[in-house]
C-alpha cells in the first residue's frame, strides 16, 4: 500500500450512509487475499472473536512503523558508511492536518555517487528552541547519525519560517562547527532571500505570485488564453513575446529573474484575470471565474505593485551571483570572490537610499498609472492618519522605512550570514577540480583553505606532497586529455585512489547542499517527495506511508521486519500455534 500510495482508510465516516458497513482499504486488501485462497490468514480470521478487531489502528500503526524503520535503515547504514553527509529541510508540508519538516540527507555512496535521498519528517513546532531540540535528537538518537560527522546543512522554507530555520541552524553550528550553514543547490539565491525578508507585505506577495502560477497551471485552456493576451500586448516585440510566453508554462516562480518576469507580465496577467472574471460567454465555470477575480484584486493592489517593484530592483543586485552558484563547478568557485562587490553596491544603495527608493517608487507609480491602480497607504495605516492632522506621512515615505529600508538590510544580514568565512573557505577548495585549476593556470593554494577539513583527511601530514602531484598531473597531461570540470567527473577519475586526500576533500565538498547534484538519477529523493505530495490529497498523507511510497526501490528485509514486531509488540500467548508458517506467510 505504501508502495502504490493507497491510502489505509478508504471513506470517510460520514461519506458512507447509516447502516452501511464498508472495510477501509487495508481490511479490503486482507479479505481480497483471504478469497484469493490465503488459508493461513482465513484460520487465522475464523480464530478471532466476531466482536474483535482483527487487525485495530494501533497494530496497524505498530507494523507502519516497523516498516518505516526499516526501509529508512537502508540508507542510514549507507549514510554511516560514508561518513560525512549534510542534512537538508525542504518547505513545510501537511501531513494530515498537521504540520511537518521533510528531512534530506545528501552523502557519497561506494559507488562515488553524490546522493540526495528522502529519510523522514520531522514534526514542526512552533517554538523554534524546542525545534533545534527535537531536530537534533531525532537525527542522532532516533536515527542513529554522528552529527560529527554533518559538513552541510541547508533549510528551504516558505516566508515566515525562516527565522525559526536559522535558529536550529545556529544551535547546530554551536555544537557542530564543522556542519557549515549553506544555500541548497535547488533553490536559486533570490528566491531564498525573498522569503527569508521579515515583512509582512513580502510575504503576502510571494503566495499571491505563487497562487497566480498554480491558478493557469489549472488547465491548458488557461494557459492559453494568457498567451493570447501576451501575443496582443507584445505585438511590436514578438521575441520577447514568444520568451515570455515559454516562461509561463514552466514554474516561473523559483527563477532567479522571477521579479523582473513578473513585472513584464503584469498587464498581461491583470488583463487574463479581469478578462476571465467578466467573461460573458459562460467559458468559464463560477469556481474559475470567483478564483480570477479575486487575483485579479490581490495583483492590482497597490502594495503588490510596490513590493514586487522593490523586489525586483534590490535583489537585481544579487541575480548575477546567484545564478553563478547554480551554475559549473568554475562559476560556483569564481561566485565565492565576488561576494565582497555584491555586498560593496548593496551597502552602497543602503547609504543612498533615499535616492535609489525614490527611482523604485517613481517606478512602481508609473506602472500603477498604466495598470490604471489608484496609488494608496494601506486600509490600517489611512484609518490611523484620519484623526492625526499634523501626520507628514506620504505613500513614498511609508514603503521606504517599512519595505525598501528593511529589504536591504535584511538581504546585506543574510548574504553575511548565509556566506561566512568557512562556507568560503570550503568554495575556495573547488579549485581541486582540474578545470578550475587550469582556468587558475595551476597556480592554486588549496592548502590554505583545506585546512578546516585537515582532521577529516586519511593521510593529513602528506597533504602537501599530493597537492603537488595532482597539480602537476594535470598540468603535464596529454594533450587529448580533457580537463575533469565537476567534482563528479573527479570523483570517478579511475587513478583517484592514489589521491586519498584529495578524494576525501572532493567528497566532503560534493556534499555542500550548495553544490548540485550532477548526475539527475541520484536526486530523486526530493523529486519523488514532490510527486508524492502533489498527488496525494492532505488528509489522506500519512508519514509513514510516505516514505515507503518515496523510497520504493530501496531493498528491504520482510522476516527482519515481522522479527521486530514480534519482538517489539507481542507475547507468546498471542502468536498463533503454528509460527513459522504464519510469520513467513504474514
Amino acid at each position: 500500500m505504501g508502495k502504490q500510495n493507497i491510502p489505509l482508510d478508504g471513506h470517510e465516516a460520514d461519506e458512507i450512509p447509516e447502516g452501511l458497513f464498508t472495510p477501509d482499504n487495508f481490511q479490503a486488501l486482507l479479505e481480497c487475499r483471504i478469497n484469493s485462497g490465503e488459508e493461513v490468514l482465513r484460520k487465522r480470521f475464523e480464530a478471532t472473536a466476531v466482536n474483535t478487531l482483527f487487525c485495530s489502528k494501533t497494530q496497524q500503526k505498530q507494523m507502519l512503523e516497523i516498516c518505516e524503520s526499516c526501509i529508512r535503515e537502508e540508507t542510514l547504514r549507507e549514510v554511516r558508511d560514508s561518513h560525512f553527509f549534510s542534512i537538508i529541510t525542504d518547505d513545510v508540508v501537511d501531513i494530515a492536518g498537521e504540520e511537518h519538516l521533510p528531512v534530506l540527507v545528501r552523502f557519497v555512496d561506494e559507488s562515488h555517487n553524490l546522493r540526495e535521498e528522502f529519510v523522514g519528517f520531522l514534526p514542526y513546532e512552533a517554538d523554534a528552541e524546542i525545534l533545534a531540540v527535537k531536530f537534533h535528537t531525532m537525527i542522532t538518537e532516533k536515527w542513529g547519525l554522528n552529527m560529527e560527522y554533518c559538513r552541510g546543512q541547508a533549510y528551504i522554507v516558505s516566508s515566515g519560517f525562516s527565522s525559526k530555520m536559522k535558529v536550529v541552524a545556529s544551535r547546530l553550528l554551536e555544537k557542530y562547527p564543522q556542519a557549515i550553514y549553506t544555500l541548497c543547490s535547488s533553490c536559486a539565491l533570490n528566491m531564498w532571500l525573498a522569503k527569508s525578508v521579515p515583512v509582512m507585505g513580502v510575504s503576502v506577495a510571494l503566495g499571491t505570485i505563487e497562487e497566480v502560477c498554480s491558478f493557469f497551471h489549472r488547465s491548458p485552456q488557461l494557459l492559453l488564453e494568457l498567451d493570447n493576451v501576451i501575443s496582443v500586448l507584445f505585438q511590436n516585440s514578438e521575441e520577447r513575446g514568444k520568451e515570455l510566453k515559454e516562461i509561463c508554462h514552466s514554474q516561473w516562480t523559483g527563477r532567479h529573474d522571477a521579479f523582473e518576469i513578473l513585472v513584464d507580465l503584469l498587464q498581461a496577467l491583470v488583463l487574463c484575470l479581469d478578462g476571465i472574471n467578466s467573461d460573458t460567454s459562460i467559458r468559464w465555470n463560477n469556481c474559475i471565474a470567483g478564483r480570477a477575480f479575486v487575483l485579479c484584486s490581490a495583483v492590482t493592489d497597490f502594495d503588490f505593485i510596490v513590493t514586487i517593484v522593490v523586489l525586483k530592483n534590490v535583489l537585481s543586485f544579487t541575480r548575477a551571483f546567484g545564478k553563478n552558484l547554480q551554475g559549473q563547478t568554475s562559476d560556483v568557485f569564481f561566485a565565492a570572490s565576488s561576494l565582497t562587490a555584491v555586498l560593496h553596491s548593496l551597502n552602497e544603495v543602503m547609504e543612498n537610499i533615499e535616492v535609489y527608493h525614490e527611482f523604485w517608487f517613481e517606478e512602481a507609480t508609473n506602472l500603477a498609472t498604466k495598470l490604471d491602480i489608484q496609488m494608496k497607504l494601506p486600509g490600517k495605516f489611512r484609518r490611523a492618519q484620519q484623526g492625526n492632522l499634523e501626520s507628514q506621512l506620504t505613500s513614498e515615505s511609508y514603503y521606504k522605512e517599512t519595505l525598501s529600508v528593511p529589504t536591504v538590510e535584511h538581504i546585506i544580514q543574510e548574504l553575511k550570514d548565509i556566506f561566512s568565512e568557512q562556507h568560503l573557505k570550503a568554495l575556495k577548495c573547488l579549485s581541486l577540480v582540474p578545470s578550475v585549476m587550469g582556468q587558475l593556470k595551476f597556480n592554486t593554494s588549496e592548502e590554505h583553505h583545506a585546512d578546516m577539513y585537515r582532521s577529516d583527511l586519511p593521510n593529513p601530514d602528506t597533504l602537501s606532497a599530493e597537492l603537488h602531484c595532482w597539480r602537476i598531473k594535470w598540468k603535464h597531461r596529454g594533450k587529448d586529455i580533457e580537463l575533469p570540470s565537476t567534482i563528479y567527473e573527479a570523483l570517478h577519475l579511475p587513478d583517484i585512489k592514489f589521491f586519498p586526500n584529495v578524494y576525501a576533500l572532493l567528497k566532503v565538498l560534493c556534499i555542500l547542499p550548495v553544490m548540485k547534484v550532477e548526475n539527475e538519477r541520484h536526486e530523486n529523493g526530493r523529486k519523488r517527495l514532490k510527486a508524492y505530495l502533489r498527488n496525494t490529497l492532505t488528509d489522506q498523507r500519512s508519514s509513514n506511508l510516505a516514505l515507503l511510497n518515496i523510497n520504493f526501490d530501496i531493498k528491504h528485509d520482510l522476516d527482519l521486519m515481522v522479527d521486530t514486531y514480534i519482538k517489539l509488540y507481542t507475547t507468546k500467548s498471542e502468536l498463533p500455534t503454528d509460527n513459522s508458517e504464519t510469520i513467513e506467510n504474514t
